[in-house]
């Protein structure tokens, strides 16, 4: 499985970084911490024997069709019954981004994108805490309810990892519009 997922300015990266560390150890799970996970939003979880092929696809895209913009995190959620996360809004910056690999992607071949990153079937977000019981989600949403305040930043890398563990195979710095 690979993950196609954007970073975000430092700043951005810091005040979300804080924010798994502080859920880290107040719940006392590290999931995030341990396998390195940085602060990101995943685009697309893609299953494809032609990482070679992939890998172009991204740095066509890159060079191409995508730029840096700004998203503005709104809101703290989960994935019942262990995932924190913060959201932004469905721009439609994300939404093109979504679109626009979804698009590319299908011209690889022999790759299968996960039908929870599709279009209209995708709920950017920002991981923040993961593999939780439910007394360390009470915990971690506690911690978020008191830090989290609805802030705005950019969108300066894309890249390609490999999961379990976390593994970047490729970053790419994206160009200002």
């Amino acid at each position: 499985m690979y993950l196609i997922s954007i970073y975000f300015d430092e700043s951005s990266s810091i005040q979300l970084q804080k924010l798994i560390t502080d859920v880290a150890a107040k719940t006392g799970n590290s999931f995030m911490l341990d396998n390195h996970v940085p602060p990101h939003i995943t685009i697309a979880a893609v299953e494809t024997k032609q990482e070679d092929k992939l890998i172009a696809c991204i740095d066509r895209l890159v060079t191409t069709k995508l730029k840096a913009d700004g998203i503005q995190w709104v809101s703290v959620g989960a994935f019942m019954p262990q995932v924190l996360f913060v959201q932004p809004v469905l721009n439609k910056y994300l939404h093109y981004l979504s679109e626009t690999l979804s698009e590319e992607l299908k011209e690889i071949g022999e790759t299968i994108i996960s039908p929870y990153y599709q279009p209209f079937a995708w709920l950017p977000h920002c991981t923040i805490a993961k593999q939780l019981t439910g007394e360390q989600m009470l915990e971690g949403y506690k911690v978020l309810q008191k830090q989290f305040v609805p802030m705005g930043g950019r969108v300066i890398r894309i890249g390609v990892a490999r999961t379990n563990p976390h593994r970047d195979i490729k970053i790419w710095e994206v160009g200002e519009p």
